[in-house]
């Protein structure tokens, strides 16, 4: 009997649990659909040569994902052009770059998101010759170098120029490599140079002590800042580049385009609040070159920027820029925070789902066992129904025998302890309702009995009409 019990819960837990096990699974499945897959350790950003700003941001950014347990491989390229192909080539497997502004923007590369603005980067115009120059239109018909063919440099150089009626056809506009700018303006072959460089670069600092090369002082500095927003407009002091020589000799206008930090959109989330993270811890502080100095134009807390005027900024991105770090990152690992985070996405829906079952699954499991008690009450229902109909003692025999089939039914069913006294009803219910039948029935035997005993019936004789045979 122990045994015929267990198989009876057995099936029971099937019925009931396997429904709500399906459910769940089908759930689980569903919201797996959503799930991310786990973060790759490893990345790779396009920087530009060693030494330079970008190759020098990225070695920082690879010292703090390395802490996470993330590597980020530098891939040294010619600068902002080449990295903006490799960023827009699926094939390269980049997963970030630096771009310098001005180059393109949101609408032209459509799978390219921002990460921020990460330093200044000043558009220098200088000049040889003792008339002073003060706007790009006083370059008309004379040489300008523009930096290397197909470089951004050039690239923003040749922008700025056309805006301002510098073209090649009104000028003589010359290519020529960053390094070989300091001997062609003083010697003549050049008249005037565009470079965009941090203030700390050689190139910069050479062109500045020149006796014969001059800084321009860019008085519609507003206005360029204006009409392009990548642009902004920088005021570089007088001596703050070498207070020994006054370098520069005057206040002097500049312009600055900022560089932009740029993922691929399909970057995994993780790395990309990971990679945010790194940009604010890298420049949150003006970074220290090689000599112990800070960049002229940076300060604390300018950057990184989510101000960002040609690229959508990355929704992951933006989040870390307004909360910080993700709540679980601040407390654990990045790869157990992860995996958490990850795992949340499939416990919420289980939990959405679980805790319904968990109040319905014992109520189904209630409802299954009262449901075979309330049968028989239907089933003694209708005998209690008939007994009104039948009058003859046959016809109540047969409704005893029914009642024997239910209560022998009844008898076999397997109820847990805790519905026995339910099913004890039943059976005392049981046997009201054959009490009852039982008295209908001895009711209709004696009633037949006394219509089948009948006493003799005795005919009156009538007097005066009985003749003696003896007379």
């Amino acid at each position: 009997m122990r045994r015929v019990f267990r198989l009876f819960q057995l099936r029971e837990v099937i019925w009931i649990v396997g429904p709500a096990v399906l459910i769940v699974l089908v759930a689980f499945w569903f919201a797996a659909q959503f799930v991310a897959p786990a973060p790759p350790k490893d990345i790779t950003i396009a920087a530009a040569t060693q030494g330079s700003p970008y190759y020098e941001a990225a070695r920082r950014y690879r010292e703090v994902l390395a802490e996470s347990g993330v590597t980020l491989n530098i891939l040294e390229t010619k600068g902002s052009m080449e990295n903006l192909a490799l960023i827009t080539d699926p094939r390269a497997h980049v997963a970030a770059a630096f771009l310098q502004g001005g180059l393109t923007n949101g609408r032209e590369t459509p799978d390219v998101l921002s990460i921020g603005r990460v330093f200044y980067e000043p558009v220098w115009v200088f000049y040889q010759g003792e008339a002073k120059l003060e706007r790009f239109t006083d370059l008309v018909g004379k040489r300008v170098l523009i930096g290397p063919a197909g470089s951004a440099t050039a690239t923003l150089a040749t922008r700025l120029l056309t805006a301002s009626g510098v073209t090649a056809d009104t000028s003589t506009l010359i290519t020529m490599e960053l390094p070989d700018y300091v001997a062609a303006l003083e010697s003549g072959k050049a008249d005037a140079g565009v470079l965009v460089l941090a203030p700390e670069a050689r190139t910069v600092r050479r062109l500045l002590a020149s006796p014969t090369v001059r800084l321009m002082d860019l008085v519609q500095a507003d206005a360029y800042a204006q009409r392009f927003p990548f642009l902004q407009k920088l005021v570089l002091k007088e001596g703050v580049v070498d207070f020994a020589k006054d370098l520069p000799r005057t206040d002097t206008r500049m312009l600055a385009t900022t560089a932009a930090l740029v993922i691929d959109r399909d970057l995994h989330p993780a790395l990309v609040n990971l990679l945010t993270q790194a940009a604010i811890t890298v420049h949150g502080q003006p970074m220290v070159d090689a000599r112990g100095e800070t960049p002229i134009f940076q300060r604390a807390g300018a950057f990184p920027s989510a101000d960002d005027q040609e690229f959508p900024l990355s929704p992951d991105a933006s989040h870390v820029y307004k909360t910080g770090a993700p709540f679980l990152q601040r407390y654990l690992p990045f790869w157990i925070a992860t995996w958490l985070d990850r795992l949340s996405v499939l416990l919420l829906p289980m939990i959405g789902i679980l805790l319904p079952a968990v109040r319905i699954v014992p109520a189904l499991y209630a409802w299954r066992i009262r449901r075979r008690i309330v049968y028989w009450y239907h089933e003694l229902k209708k005998v209690e129904a008939e007994i009104g109909t039948h009058s003859d003692s046959g016809e109540l025999v047969g409704t005893l025998r029914h009642i024997d089939r239910i209560e022998e039914a009844v008898n076999r069913l397997i109820i847990p302890v805790h519905f026995a006294n339910q099913l004890y009803d039943l059976r005392g219910h049981i046997h009201v309702v054959r009490r009852r039948v039982m008295a209908l029935r001895s009711t209709a035997s004696k009633s037949t009995h006394r219509a089948r005993v009948r006493p003799p019936v005795v005919l009156p004789v009538p007097t005066g009409t009985v003749t003696d045979q003896r007379n």
